[in-house]
């Protein structure tokens, strides 16, 4: 691929040493500007969140930094002298292009002061990747902070159709364009059930959901646990493994297992699952289930894409933008009920199979090129 338009590109952002979905993205994203020939720098956090806003064990990982990348730690996302600091560095380094993966309103005031200084070259041109412009978590401030951010931003990449129309409530009138999450490739190759299962130390012969990635209230874990306590999943012996750690009350979800005796339905992992093991889970499953309550988009699908595996999504926010009902999986109601029919259709009928082809014809549509593509057209 050859990139016409920007030749220096920084990304601010989460990145190493941070962990999580967010680095993952933006470090994936400098390395394929990075094969299309450009210069590229990630300028993450020196700190990010401070740890009480923090709801999991630690912000960091423990993993290898990432080859191959120039990342600066830089940004103190609560210390606005280190904004304005920031922002004079980028304005400095003079690149063609800024880009801003944007997730919550409490980075407004820090990104949005970073963009405005960073400009002042009468070079740079910023170009933001929003993932949720309206939190799912609602907080005082979030509309002052998001409009804050919006305002300094030349355009805008919403990752689903309901974050474009999100963005339309703070009046910009800025070029904004739809682009899907593009597949995570990074997390290994496919791999067989059976080497997957023995690696997780679990059975290969049995049937298996996975619910994956931090378990908030609106990612719906207590939908698909009262699903599993549908009599006809319980006879039908299908396992769900929850590989994620808790980020809001666990309590809440060990009601339910006690209540409905799933402890044998269950293989619980819910600490933080690094980058090197996140392969062996969804190789090993045969459905990946996100039961969420509310929803923008989610880089679980990109995951579960890559690996070829057919998913069951409710009916929210930007994820029937993704899944083709009963073509690469199921796009239901916010429902225990709904989920759990679901759930037995795909093993009663043996769909695998069928999800599987579609799902390996689907994920063609989510190359990190188109990605760049429509950051170019916006940057032209």
């Amino acid at each position: 691929m050859i990139v016409n338009s920007p030749r220096k590109v920084i990304i601010v952002g989460t990145a190493f040493p941070f962990r999580g979905g967010l680095a993952n993205y933006n470090e994936r994203l400098a390395i394929a500007y990075q094969q299309a020939g450009c210069q590229v720098t990630i300028i993450t956090f020196s700190l990010q969140y401070p740890n009480f806003l923090f709801p999991g064990k630690t912000q960091f990982s423990d993993e290898s930094a990432p080859d191959h990348l120039d990342i600066r730690v830089e940004l103190n996302s609560v210390n606005p002298f280190s904004w304005i600091r920031v922002g004079y560095l980028i304005k400095k380094m003079n690149a063609d292009l800024l880009i801003i993966k944007f997730w919550i309103p409490f980075m407004g005031p820090a990104l949005g002061t970073v963009a405005r200084i960073a400009k002042r070259n009468k070079k740079t041109k910023v170009v933001s990747i929003i993932d949720n412009i309206i939190p799912h978590e609602k907080r005082p401030g979030d509309y002052l902070f998001g409009k804050y951010f919006v305002k300094a931003v030349d355009g805008f990449i919403c990752m689903s159709q309901s974050v474009l129309n999100d963005l339309s409530t703070f009046g910009s009138r800025k070029p904004a364009v739809f682009s899907p999450h593009p597949i995570y490739d990074n997390f290994g190759p496919l791999r067989s059930k059976m080497e997957a299962c023995n690696q997780l130390g679990i059975p290969a012969d049995e049937n298996y959901l996975l619910f994956f990635g931090f378990i908030r209230d609106y990612k719906g874990l207590d939908l698909l646990l009262l699903a599993m306590a549908d009599e006809r999943i319980k006879q039908s012996k299908i396992k769900l493994i929850v590989a994620g750690e808790f980020y809001n009350d666990k309590q809440v979800y060990i009601d339910i297992i006690n209540k409905y005796k799933l402890d044998n339905q269950l293989i619980l992992a819910t600490d933080f699952i690094p980058d090197s093991r996140v392969g062996f889970y969804f190789n090993a499953c045969d459905l990946v289930v996100q039961p969420y309550k509310t929803a923008t988009q989610s880089g679980v699908t990109q995951i579960a894409y890559h690996f070829e595996k057919p998913m069951l999504v409710t009916r929210v926010g930007g994820l029937p933008e993704i899944v083709l009902h009963e073509q690469t999986g199921y796009v239901v109601d916010v429902d225990p009920k709904a989920i759990a029919d679901a759930i037995l259709d795909f093993f009663q009928k043996n769909r695998m199979s069928l999800f599987q082809e579609n799902a390996k014809i689907e994920k063609r549509k989510y190359s990190w090129e188109t990605m760049i593509a429509k950051i170019d057209s916006l940057f032209e």
